[in-house]
Parts: C-alpha cells; sequence; structure tokens
C-alpha cells in the first residue's frame, strides 16, 4: 500500500482533506464515494494475500494508494467487521481523522513486510525477521476471542479483541499471514506468470500448475499474445515465401 500522506507527516487535522481527495466526494449526494472493493480481493486463496494484492490491479505493475474507504471495504466483504461497524469505520475519517490515519498507517506496514514475506516464498528465497516484525506486533496487541453473533439472518464468528484500539481490526490479517509464513505448504505461494502483474495466490488447484491471477484477465491475454506472434510469424514467413 502506498500512503504518500503519512511519509509527509501530515497532521489530523489536513488528514481529513487527504482522505476526502483519495475519495473523491460525491456533490450530489452529499458523502464520499464509496469505491466497490478490488476484483483482486478473493483471487489469493488466503486473506492475507488478498490483502497485500489491495494496491494492484491484474496486469498493472504500478500500485495504487489504498483508500480508507477501499480498505473498510474489504474488511466488510472479508466479513472481519459487520455491515453496522463498517458504516461506522467509513465515518472515522470525519469523527477521528488521526485514528484513522494511523490505523491506515499500520496497515501500510503490514501489508509491506507481508508482501515482502510472500515474495520471497514464491521466489524460494528466505524470509527476514525484519518483514515478519508487523505481523508479530500487531499479534501481540491483539488479544482476544472468537465468538458467534447473530446479525438477524445467520450466525457470524467474530473475533472480540481485550484490546479496544482499532489495531483489532488487522488480527484476522496478521494472523492468516503468521499461519502461512509457518506452514508446510510455502510452495504453494505464487505470483502471476504475467511479468507485469504484481497479483500473488495460493495454489491450492489439484495439480498446482495454476498460472495466472484470473485466466479471464492475465490468462486470456498471454493467449491474445500467443496468437498475435504466431499470426505476424506466419505473415512473415507468407511474404518470404
Amino acid at each position: 500500500m502506498s500512503l504518500a500522506w503519512e511519509k509527509e507527516g501530515l497532521t489530523g487535522a489536513n488528514l481529513k482533506s487527504s482522505f476526502s481527495q483519495l475519495a473523491q466526494p460525491n456533490q450530489n449526494r452529499g458523502r464520499m464515494k464509496e469505491p466497490s472493493v478490488s476484483t483482486n480481493s478473493s483471487g489469493g486463496n488466503r486473506l492475507c494475500l488478498d490483502f497485500v494484492n489491495l494496491p494492484f490491479s491484474s496486469g498493472d505493475p504500478q500500485a495504487h494508494a489504498t483508500s480508507w474507504l477501499e480498505f473498510i471495504d474489504f474488511l466488510a466483504e472479508k466479513r472481519i467487521v459487520s455491515s453496522a461497524r463498517g458504516e461506522e469505520l467509513r465515518n472515522l475519517t470525519e469523527a477521528d481523522p488521526n485514528a484513522a490515519g494511523i490505523l491506515l498507517g499500520q496497515a501500510e506496514r503490514l501489508g509491506q513486510g507481508m508482501r515482502l514475506a510472500f515474495l520471497a516464498l514464491a521466489q524460494g528465497k528466505p524470509v527476514e525477521q525484519e518483514w515478519v516484525q508487523p505481523i508479530n506486533r500487531i499479534l501481540r496487541i491483539t488479544e482476544g476471542h472468537d465468538e458467534l453473533s447473530w446479525d438477524g439472518s445467520h450466525w457470524n464468528l467474530e473475533f472480540v479483541a481485550v484490546h479496544e484500539g482499532l489495531e483489532w481490526l488487522l488480527a484476522a490479517i496478521a494472523r492468516s499471514g503468521a499461519e502461512l509464513l509457518a506452514g508446510r505448504n510455502k510452495r504453494e505461494v505464487q505470483r502471476c506468470g504475467n511479468p507485469n502483474c504484481q497479483l500473488l495466490f495460493y495454489d491450492h488447484s489439484r495439480t498446482h500448475r495454476r498460472r495466472w491471477c484470473s485466466m479471464a484477465l492475465c490468462g486470456n491475454r498471454s493467449k491474445v499474445a500467443a496468437f498475435a506472434r504466431r499470426h505476424s510469424l506466419q505473415r512473415a514467413r507468407a511474404h518470404h515465401a
């Protein structure tokens, strides 16, 4: 995740303005436009991989800044927070922009550390201790327990934290990353076969031969490019015949 405002040391007062620029206010409705969750938010097959994929789009090597609303939409989609809690958190940039900025900064550091660690796994390289420190930092401050809660239609298993800070929102993501790094199937972490694509995924296919973040996107792009190369070669041969 790329958060230029944190590196510039913006204060809580102008952080609100920064979030507004990221989220783009909808003048017609008098509230911030809520972006849809990235289409990459489920293709990684692990919560932690979907999280580190958030700043990227399929086939695009450039990361984009993850806004507060995108982050909260991700938490809601993954059922880390309820719909009602998600609505409360979306308004946190108005109620307490400093708290929102601190949490998003922690999310950035967690995502950066995990991404470096997962890239090392995909490349068969050792994982540096400094990359897992953000994971351990979140795990240390998010003691609690799982609890069943009824939302009016079905039961949900939710994590109830002892610590009352917002860091608990990152607990499930950090736990997912820790389990992946400590697991035995580390070789199943792969990067998309498209050289321009930054997306990571966990290959749990039967043959363990998955190549693409998405067959409909990067997989199809590869097929189209291969067809174009063959067609160009055939035309060149025909021209010289």
